[in-house]
């Protein structure tokens, strides 16, 4: 099967929109078409109901998309292995959680390009449940997420912590005036929210969500307000007085854990690789920070 059938077929899925997918991969719109509707002679079956502004897989054409990615994520990394020259031997292919780019990931990727010169990198961002995929076919080599998957085929290891502390536009704000107006509950996923509401039970739903610690932080640097985010990456406003730490807000650690495939050739690169993230922290730096915070355990 010719690979740019698939290619086609999950693009126009992403879009929902023929014309965008030809956009995208730089097509007619007809062409685009002519893929699909050989795509779904190939299949047997429509792969798309199409009416007016308003494109959605079939039954037959949601089953295929799982299949078709991992078609094409294989696809591109047998290419991509079979392309090594001769000074680069080696690959590595990273993701990650999107609110750890920043965090972690993003210096971790230039370290392993400066000591690691003969190692070709392929670095992702997606959502958990991508990155589980991928990792299952093969597509990626490790993935970094919050809260590893408790799967026989995968297996993780925690790596290092991201320090979450409560920020405020004001200074000297106690955190029970923090939550109430202005404060932007950020998305750290499930066991953050466990603990957020363990120590704020009584907090009012709060105006603004976001799935980004960065979106917070544009918000509180233009419009004021509150927001747990990683000390890390708000170091240096802090450090400008741009924002203030809210002191009696718990800092709020969680770990990081690097998953890989447990039927997985590329344990000893794997292995030099993650000697190069910053290791978590320890009990001693944790009592130093600025407020008691929450071991993984309580989380």
């Amino acid at each position: 099967m010719d690979i740019d059938l698939l290619k086609t077929f999950l693009e126009v899925n992403r879009t929902r929109h023929f014309g965008q997918a030809a956009d995208n991969l730089f097509l007619t719109q007809s062409a685009i078409s002519a893929r699909i509707r050989l795509l779904e002679e190939t299949v047997g079956s429509p792969l798309f109901t199409r009416t007016r502004n308003d494109i959605q897989l079939t039954a037959v054409g949601r089953r295929l998309v799982k299949y078709a990615e991992s078609i094409v994520n294989t696809w591109n990394r047998a290419r991509q292995e079979a392309g090594l020259g001769e000074t680069n031997t080696q690959s590595l292919a990273v993701g990650g959680l999107t609110s750890l780019w920043d965090i972690v990931l993003q210096e971790w990727t230039h370290t392993l390009y400066d000591r690691l010169p003969g190692v070709v990198l392929q670095a992702e961002t997606h959502g958990q449940d991508t990155l589980i995929r991928k990792l299952r076919d093969g597509a990626l080599d490790v993935g970094f997420m919050f809260e590893p998957p408790q799967m026989t085929e995968l297996q993780a290891q925690e790596v290092t912590t991201v320090r979450l502390i409560m920020v405020s536009s004001q200074p000297r704000l106690p955190a029970r005036t923090a939550i109430g107006a202005g404060y932007v509950m950020v998305d750290w996923g499930t066991s953050f929210a466990v603990a957020h509401a363990r120590h704020f039970p009584d907090m009012s739903a709060p105006r603004l969500r976001v799935g980004l610690g960065r979106m917070a932080l544009a918000f509180l640097l233009e419009n004021g307000g509150a927001a747990y985010l990683a000390e890390s990456v708000v170091a240096e406003y802090l450090e400008t007085e741009r924002l203030y730490a809210v002191v009696d807000a718990p800092a709020i650690d969680r770990p990081v854990y690097a998953v890989w495939a447990t039927a997985n050739d590329q344990q000893g690169l794997l292995e030099r690789a993650l000697r190069f993230i910053s290791p978590p922290i320890s009990s001693a730096s944790a009592r130093a920070t600025f407020a008691p915070s929450l071991s993984t355990a309580d989380q």
